[in-house]
């Protein structure tokens, strides 16, 4: 595997579940996950996404509560969705985005979207919510009628992908994943409890591309004991914990 494309097509073809979330009513599986990040890449490059392109992803619930920071995952992967989406088409993601925003798009959970500024040309995309603002796109509706096929971008190892902090290429997350997964011994037999927040490469690669790429199971929000946590800190004795800034990439 060279690219992040290379895990979703993988992906595409596995059976099981990916994700799991307390206050989703069913598991996600890899068949469905997978061909939705190709229908959100297609849905991308209509409004100008391309190789090269920034795009900004605010992570958070689909119905943001006052305790709810951007970052944290409770019930639903529609942030990582729409991460490996860009990165389909060669784009460049800033997952902890600043206030003001000067990229290609913008994908965020409806109700914090006034809490951003966007540049001309920036086109606004939520998920959750919906949004009253007519110029918003509705993520999820639109990327049910999307084509289901890979994007046609032409996306090499070398390109970058991720910006967080410094800016990671596609060579470097596929290689950090296999590392990950070899050291902790993720499988498909395993679950992984994502509780840190998802704005760095280090929790990317362990609550994300590793399971993918292994075939395990993501376990978002919840405080039910999993085999390996991606979280800041030990949160519960039993369970073996991957630290985000520990994670070589």
């Amino acid at each position: 595997m060279e690219t992040l494309g290379d895990i979703v097509a993988a992906g595409r073809e596995r059976d099981g579940v990916l994700f799991t979330a307390p206050e989703r009513t069913a598991p996600y599986s890899y068949g469905d996950f997978c061909t939705n990040v190709w229908k959100g890449g297609n849905l991308l490059r209509h409004y100008g996404v391309r190789e090269g392109t920034g795009v900004a992803v605010v992570a958070g619930p689909k119905d943001p509560g006052e305790g709810d920071e951007p970052g944290r995952l409770r019930d639903g992967p529609d942030a990582l969705l729409a991460f490996l989406a860009a990165t389909q088409d060669g784009a460049v993601v800033d997952i902890d985005p600043p206030g003001a925003v000067d990229a290609a798009a913008l994908v965020a959970p409806a109700a914090w979207l006034d809490r951003y500024e966007l540049a001309p040309g920036t086109k606004a995309l939520a998920y959750g919510g919906p949004s009253d603002d007519a110029t918003v796109a509705q993520f999820e509706r639109e990327l049910w009628s999307e084509n289901p096929l890979a994007p046609p971008a032409e996306v090499g190892p070398t390109d970058d992908a991720l910006a967080a902090g410094r800016t990671y290429t596609h060579g470097d997350l596929v290689a950090a994943s296999g590392r990950v997964a070899e050291e902790y011994g993720v499988d498909a037999t395993t679950t992984v409890a994502l509780r840190a927040p998802v704005t760095s490469a280090g929790a990317i690669v362990a609550g994300l591309l590793a399971p993918m790429r292994a075939g395990a199971t993501v376990r978002l929000g919840g405080d039910d004991t999993a085999d390996l946590a991606v979280a800041a800190e030990d949160e519960v004795p039993e369970e073996t914990v991957v630290r985000p800034d520990a994670v070589s990439v």
